[in-house]
């Protein structure tokens, strides 16, 4: 009879140190490619340009990346959250006081605070993605996923003031959610603040009064 050794499965080798190595690496050419792509425009921006700046080999971006596309959207995603954590936009502590706010006004203020601080954070690469839109199918469908994004934002916003009061009289959860979106805009951001000068608190004033005239009953 054949012998039969009991076998226990053997545990992928990983190692901490050699994983924060791969963090900090992808980090650095996650800000190269920020910085680059908002200075020289995507299309006029390469791998080898982004590892360069990086101070990586061009086979270490494309390893951790596959395509400058995916690149660009790891840059949108850091860009929105803040930083590389998989949590969900609607699920980090400074978006809680929307879901915490006990009246119509209060969600638009709270709102009003996500808005400016993403837009400080993502106007610059969002217009980068706009003008890149027309160039590839692939960076025109990652200009439709911020679009579609923008609107299930807002409709989580619009959800969220219908259980804690009526909508302007005339108005329908669609039309509240067409004008949210409109409003969450980070384009908004960098017209009045990177182009006009306005500072961040006259800018977050501004579009909570406009949410709220645009939105809840006089």
């Amino acid at each position: 009879m054949d012998e039969v050794k009991d076998e226990k499965p053997t545990r992928p080798y990983r190692s901490r140190v050699r994983e924060e190595s791969a963090r900090r690496t992808r980090q650095a050419v996650v800000t190269a490619a920020t910085e680059l792509f908002v200075a020289r425009g995507y299309t006029a921006t390469s791998l080898a340009d982004v590892a360069a700046a990086a101070g990586v080999a061009r086979p270490t971006v494309f390893a951790a990346f596959g395509s400058k596309a995916a690149l660009l959207r790891q840059v949108l995603d850091e860009a929105l959250a803040g930083d590389d954590e998989p949590i969900p936009v609607a699920q980090r502590p400074w978006y809680r006081p929307v879901w915490d706010a006990d009246s119509p006004t209060a969600v638009l203020d709270a709102y009003a605070d996500v808005c400016t601080l993403i837009g400080g954070r993502t106007a610059r690469v969002f217009e980068t993605v706009r003008r890149a839109a027309d160039g590839s199918s692939e960076t025109a469908e990652v200009w439709q996923t911020l679009l579609r994004n923008r609107r299930f934002g807002a409709r989580m916003v619009v959800e969220r003031l219908v259980t804690l009061g009526p909508l302007r009289q005339g108005s329908d959860v669609e039309r509240a959610i067409d004008e949210v979106w409109f409003y969450n805009d980070p384009a908004h951001y960098g017209a009045l603040v990177h182009d006009l000068g306005w500072d961040e608190q006259t800018y977050r004033g501004w579009l909570a009064r406009s949410m709220r005239y645009a939105l809840l009953p006089d």
